[in-house]
């Protein structure tokens, strides 16, 4: 489905970020009444069918206000300190205003090694599976009062974008205290012009965005333009918008030519071949019946441990392996579940059978159908 202002109200998957300024009004404390104007929004995408994965800043300086600090600290510590007292206010916060409208919700925080680790990428990303197939609303922020500089996302856009990638969301919306992108700083050229829709990933936006980041949050336009291109190589579009903007999350879901829409150059599945193509190599091997390759080639299924005959190489958890048929043709590649000595252990049974073999079920399916590539 190409990328375009109608569409993105279809979206089925979205991941809404929610900035530090816009979520603690400036520092002055959790905006409740703002959480819950846009927990209203949230609702009815959520009673639509839709899954709604939020990405909210704002535990330190929830943390600052309720420690008494006025200017955000500059040691480590301090930070963690003021994230680790904030986030209780933050999560109460979200689930309250859910709360109102019977929609659980679930508290996630993540460093960059939960993403850049292969078997923790798949925890996370079967756990927040699990939670949307549950119908629970993930809050996600990263885990400062652990984080250390070195493996910090940096900010909470690029966590977003990371977010979007894990779940493969349709829609990325990133709400914040500008209306959009501006060719250049409106706040510096009056003749600055207002950009309605672009496309992520171009390297003229970066010299648009330029830097500066509010007091209170560690990001600006610039780490969005890149967020951007980040999410952009799942194929999910990105939408910049002010966060206070009446009815911003409905008139989005409208199609309405609100804020700056930064569209993939590719749709979901091309963008996750050239990132299963280019950024991981072939770790082993999976022979395949004949049923098991009708099923992928003609069904879209996942691969089932049942349809596998033979487990060649010594791969692990996460890692990307090459399906082949009975012809001795590569069929398919995909992200397996499953190590190869456990698949040896699983290959040939149904599914109900892997707990008993294993004593354990990481995933019912040895390749999920979305981290799977026809070739």
């Amino acid at each position: 489905m190409a990328v375009s202002r109608e569409t993105l109200g279809q979206a089925r998957r979205w991941v809404v970020k929610i900035g530090s300024a816009m979520i603690t009004d400036e520092g002055r404390g959790l905006d409740a009444a703002a959480i819950e104007a846009w927990v209203a929004q949230l609702a009815e995408l959520h009673a639509e069918g839709r899954d709604v994965i939020i990405v909210s800043s704002g535990a330190v300086a929830e943390g600052m206000r309720r420690l008494g600090w006025r200017a955000r600290p500059k040691a480590l510590a301090e930070l963690q300190a003021a994230a680790a007292v904030g986030q209780m206010g933050l999560v109460q916060g979200w689930e309250a205003a859910f709360q109102k409208h019977g929609i659980r919700t679930a508290q996630i925080l993540l460093t960059h090694e939960d993403v850049s680790d292969r078997q923790r990428y798949l925890n996370a990303r079967n756990t927040l599976r699990t939670l949307t197939r549950l119908r629970v609303v993930p809050v996600i922020n990263e885990n400062d009062t652990v984080a250390f500089e070195e493996i910090r996302f940096g900010d909470n856009d690029t966590l977003g974008a990371l977010v979007a990638n894990l779940v493969e969301a349709e829609l990325y919306v990133i709400l914040t205290d500008q209306h959009g992108m501006y060719d250049r700083d409106p706040r510096a050229h009056a003749d600055a012009r207002f950009l309605s829709e672009v496309s992520a990933g171009d390297p003229a936006l970066e010299r648009m965005a330029g830097g500066g980041a509010g007091t209170l949050g560690r990001g600006g336009m610039l780490t969005k333009v890149r967020a951007a291109a980040k999410a952009a190589r799942s194929g999910t579009a990105t939408l910049l918008a002010w966060g206070r903007e009446p009815e911003v999350l409905r008139r989005v879901a409208r199609g309405e030519p609100i804020g700056t829409l930064l569209r993939p150059q590719a749709g979901p599945v091309a963008a996750r071949k050239q990132w299963l193509a280019v950024q991981l190599q072939v770790r082993g091997w999976l022979h395949l019946d004949a049923g098991a390759v009708q099923a992928l080639k003609l069904g879209g299924r996942s691969l089932l441990a049942v349809g596998v005959r033979g487990v060649e190489g010594e791969f692990q958890r996460g890692e990307l392996v090459a399906c082949v048929g009975p012809d001795g043709v590569e069929v398919a590649r995909g992200l397996v579940n499953y190590d190869a000595s456990e698949s040896v252990r699983i290959m040939g049974k149904p599914t109900e059978a892997i707990e008993s073999v294993l004593g354990y079920v990481d995933a019912p399916a040895l390749i999920h159908r979305d981290d799977l590539v026809l070739v």
